[in-house]
């Protein structure tokens, strides 16, 4: 009986989260503005309550799908009675109204750790981050209910099996990719109420960037994972071989991860130095926005791709005025409240301070152009004004030279000092630097490729420059009386995660010039018995069968790849036919290594009995992804810094309204002047 009535109890759950959102979203908010603490403690138990509601609604959903339980048509259009159960798993938010609602349960767990975890934000503060995700939350569970329930029946007309799940979204890159992307996306959630806190309450000070700090750095680590996971599925499941093809659902992620990239060096000036207040609290606002910009592009219905799930105009278009209402009330917010902050210090043209600001002008100025790549043909369209398609060719032209100044800022910013530097000394400390790096690149292509390659040679120039300048700050500061090792066991973790991400860029650089310009393709045809070498490796089929899998029947030939003075090993690449949809795909084999992946995609049956098979050499390609996962440890390692575990001196905020707080800063600013 209870089986029966799931899909009942999980729409029920949703209706009274929606319920305890509205009230997080009003009392606390409420509370805060006329200082009465037993509406402000509200905001905890509604948080924790819609939390358990939600996971309600997604274990039922779960249980849906595990039992084939196709009167719900959400089960019904995305799983299959032989679809294994860790895809049935997955399948859950392998389409629109399922991703919408992990979405909406992440976001709970985002605001239920806020809750946790924040029990020395004073409880204004703490009532007012927990409102203003009460509003964001309501937002989304109200898109669910009233545009994309999953918990919609087919009654009576009861289908005996479901349509399958999409047999690209059959792979484990389903079960770990989305999660990973909605954890950073939805994770932004935090920062944006932060500061919209930071601004109702008129503390725009360098404690609110404190606080939010560790949030930032760890919603950033899992979107920086959840891209390279992404780009990892897209590399070996598509079967062309790409890592990255500027779509704009890819740009969708890429947005606010560039923005979010700005936004954690921003929060650092302010914390370390007062300033940058109102460009760190824009940053803030901008990240979350292109997160929700994210969410309307791939539900929307504006985009036709593999990673888009919503095809329905109206869910679009509510989407679009969420987002709407969102940047307009944060942006109004910001207006009023933002010119009655002033920052207290100044820095020189030559600085930490500067260069840091150089580097956040780089990074929205590369959000920006990817922005404009993937919107403006989506805005001509739109305007019946014609067709246009804005691809690589734009993408590459405009990002790789930003990128090659970033970098070169990047090996400035940690040897420059705070607040301002003599020139000589910051030339002084990075010329071995320079000169090593320049020397070191122009002979690895030589030494790696027997052949010398200017975008080889720039590439790891950028990469070795941003090591090598890491090098020579590490020895600098780990100098003691003790000892070098003594020096470094001083380092904190926050520099260490500063350094992991600074590397991590570097090792995908690296990778993205070496699987650029020596990459190996071609399309041959075998048949059993044939061979063809590629790349001094010899490809010889030696088998070609016919094998049944749990929904599937698949063709596979056993390739056999030998190289002189070197063992042989087994590819088998497969031609997979899906029995519920009837679709074809192919299952590449891959050989992967640290320095080179090995890449076979089976293709068509020719004539003859000969097959078409794309055969790659893919040099470094692993080190796109190893340098995404460096990047996300340092933003981990950041996190556990002592100091964000305890409550300083500078963490202590007097509870003054707007109005006291700006009065306070004016009157310090004039003593300053004086």
């Amino acid at each position: 009986m209870l089986i029966r009535i799931l899909p009942e109890l999980g729409h029920f759950a949703l209706i009274l989260a929606l319920g305890m959102a509205l009230l997080q979203a009003l009392v606390p908010l409420a509370g805060a503005t006329t200082r009465r603490p037993l509406w402000m403690a509200f905001a905890k138990p509604m948080v924790r309550g819609q939390f358990a509601f939600l996971v309600i609604a997604y274990l039922c959903l779960t249980a849906s799908f595990a039992l084939d339980d196709f009167s719900v048509a959400y089960v019904a259009d995305n799983s299959n009675s032989l679809l294994p159960w860790y895809y049935k798993l997955s399948a859950v938010w392998g389409s629109h109204e399922g991703s919408v609602l992990l979405w909406v349960l992440i976001l709970g767990g985002w605001s239920f750790a806020v809750s946790l975890f924040s029990r020395r934000l004073p409880q204004d503060m703490l009532a007012r981050v927990l409102g203003v995700m009460g509003w964001i939350s309501s937002g989304f569970l109200l898109f669910i209910l009233l545009t994309s329930n999953p918990f919609e029946r087919l009654l009576p007309n009861v289908p005996s099996d479901g349509a399958d799940l999409n047999p690209l979204l059959q792979d484990f890159g389903l079960i770990v990719h989305p999660p990973m992307l909605y954890m950073g996306y939805v994770g932004f959630s935090v920062v944006f109420a932060f500061a919209i806190a930071a601004l109702l309450g008129g503390r725009l000070d360098a404690a609110w960037t404190r606080w939010a700090r560790p949030w930032t750095n760890v919603a950033w680590a899992f979107l920086t994972v959840g891209i390279a996971l992404g780009s990892w599925w897209a590399y070996y499941e598509l079967g062309w071989g790409g890592w990255w093809f500027w779509d704009p659902v890819e740009n969708a992620s890429l947005l606010p991860w560039l923005a979010g990239t700005a936004l954690i060096h921003s929060l650092a000036v302010t914390e370390k130095r007062g300033t940058f207040k109102n460009w760190t609290v824009l940053l803030a606002i901008f990240t979350f926005s292109l997160s929700l910009l994210g969410t309307f592009l791939v539900r929307s219905g504006v985009l036709t791709s593999v990673h888009a799930f919503a095809n329905d105009p109206s869910r679009g278009t509510f989407i679009l005025i969420l987002l709407g209402v969102t940047v307009g009330l944060s942006l109004l917010i910001f207006a009023l409240r933002a010119p009655r902050v002033q920052s207290l210090s100044g820095f020189g043209w030559l600085s930490r301070d500067s260069l840091l600001l150089i580097n956040n002008i780089l990074l929205v100025v590369m959000t920006v152009t990817v922005l404009l790549g993937t919107v403006y043909p989506l805005l001509l369209d739109a305007l019946d004004l014609g067709k246009i398609s804005v691809g690589p060719p734009y993408f590459n032209a405009l990002f790789v030279p930003l990128t090659a100044l970033l970098c070169l800022f990047m090996g400035l910013g940690p040897l420059a000092r705070w607040k301002r530097m003599p020139g000589r000394e910051l030339v002084r400390r990075l010329a071995l630097s320079a000169l090593l790096a320049v020397v070191i690149a122009a002979a690895l292509p030589l030494l790696y490729g027997g052949s010398w390659s200017l975008g080889v040679t720039l590439g790891l120039l950028l990469a070795l420059w941003l090591v090598l300048s890491l090098v020579r700050d590490v020895l600098d500061k780990s100098r003691s009386a003790q000892g070098r090792m003594a020096g470094l066991g001083k380092l904190r973790p926050a520099y260490w995660g500063m350094v992991l991400g600074h590397c991590g860029l570097a090792v995908t650089i690296v990778g993205v010039a070496m699987v650029t310009h020596y990459n190996v393709e071609r399309n041959v045809r075998l048949a059993p018995g044939k061979s063809v070498e590629v790349g001094g490796y010899r490809f010889a089929m030696t088998d070609f069968n016919e094998h049944r899998g749990p929904n599937y029947v698949a063709d596979t030939a056993t390739i056999e790849v030998t190289r002189p003075g070197r063992s042989s090993f087994v590819m088998q690449p497969e031609k997979r036919f899906y029995l519920a949809s009837g679709m074809p795909m192919s299952d590449v084999a891959l050989r992967p290594g640290l320095l080179m992946d090995l890449y076979v995609a089976l293709g068509e049956e020719l004539d003859g009995g000969d097959w078409s098979l794309r055969i790659q050499l893919k040099p470094f390609v692993r080190w796109l992804w190893l340098g995404g996962l460096i990047m996300a440890a340092g933003g981990i390692l950041a996190v556990i810094d002592r100091r964000y575990r305890r409550e300083s001196k500078r963490s202590t905020v007097v509870r003054e309204d707007a109005g006291s707080e700006a009065m306070l800063i004016t009157a310090a600013a004039g003593k300053g002047a004086q």
